[in-house]
């Protein structure tokens, strides 16, 4: 079994590379047919999703726009629950179907947030498409209209995700050893 380490952490393999480009282009094909006709605004969540977006968007060959915010709500490997916005909408969306593009979501909370925030600016509709999702740790009912993977409550870097700023450039996905 392969393993790494990360700054103090021992992580295993979890999911290969091969795994997640295929997911990639099945949840881009679904993506294709839903959203031909509606120019959507995808909203790329850094830093995480870069890679996952980057993958994701070359599959979508329909006309659309591509921005990036940034959030947070982790420090080390917990989630705090809180936000704090560091970089901000500079796109006018009403009337807009907007896509947000996620790497993770783990309690939901942010991705609450998020919606809430981007529903006062009347978007026409708002999806949501999310490399990860953690059905066992939701804290909130979070409508995820694009999936690629359900995981366990194990913390993971790789493909975009960090552990305090390092392991995002791995192509595959890590999860830590207890």
């Amino acid at each position: 079994m392969k393993t790494i380490q990360v700054k103090d952490k021992e992580f295993k393999i979890y999911i290969s590379e091969e795994s997640i480009k295929k997911r990639i282009t099945e949840t881009a094909a679904a993506m294709r047919l839903d959203l031909a006709d509606k120019n959507p605004l995808f909203i790329v969540v850094l830093n995480g999703a870069f890679i996952f977006a980057a993958d994701l968007l070359r599959e979508i060959d329909i006309p659309c726009e591509i921005i990036f915010i940034r959030l947070s709500s982790y420090e080390g490997i917990t989630s705090t629950g809180k936000m704090k916005n560091i970089m901000g909408l500079d796109k006018n969306i009403e009337g807009r179907t907007v896509v947000i593009v996620e790497d993770i979501i783990d309690t939901g909370l942010t991705m609450k947030y998020l919606c809430d925030t981007l529903a006062k600016s009347n978007p026409a509709e708002i999806r949501v498409a999310s490399l990860f999702v953690k059905p066992g740790k939701l804290q909130t009912d979070v409508k995820t209209d694009y999936r690629c993977f359900d995981i366990d409550n194990d913390f993971i870097v790789g493909y975009g995700l960090d552990y305090d700023g390092e392991g995002r450039n791995l192509k595959e996905i890590y999860k830590v050893v207890d």
